[in-house]
């Protein structure tokens, strides 16, 4: 799993400290309370790939990141424990902004 380029509505990043992996993550946008303990989404690299979803749900802290990586046979989540660096929290206005007045096209960078 890495950085990806898909990432819906981003709201942060960080390095997953053990392989030095660049993640995005959202925020849980999904309906009805579903993983409400996990109020992110982790973006991961084996996204949309024979339908899976490209996210893992998640609750990203200053430090580490808990991810939910499968379900038992009760129907659990599986959480593993990620130790993370570099947590930075995007300015999200000052995005919107950006791409509203072409900021990015101007300095040559193509979204």
């Amino acid at each position: 799993m890495a950085y990806l380029t898909y990432t819906k509505d981003p709201i942060g990043r960080f390095v997953e400290k053990d392989f030095g992996k660049t993640f995005e993550y959202s925020d849980n946008d999904e309906p009805m309370n579903v993983m409400e303990d996990f109020p992110h989404k982790v973006w991961v690299a084996s996204g949309q790939i024979g339908g899976d979803s490209g996210f893992r749900y998640a609750h990203v802290k200053k430090t580490v990141a808990y991810i939910v990586t499968d379900e038992d046979e009760f129907g659990l989540p599986v959480i593993e424990k990620w130790h993370i660096k570099n947590k930075v929290e995007y300015d999200i206005p000052l995005f919107i902004e950006a791409q509203r007045t072409n900021l990015f096209g101007k300095l040559g960078v193509d979204l």
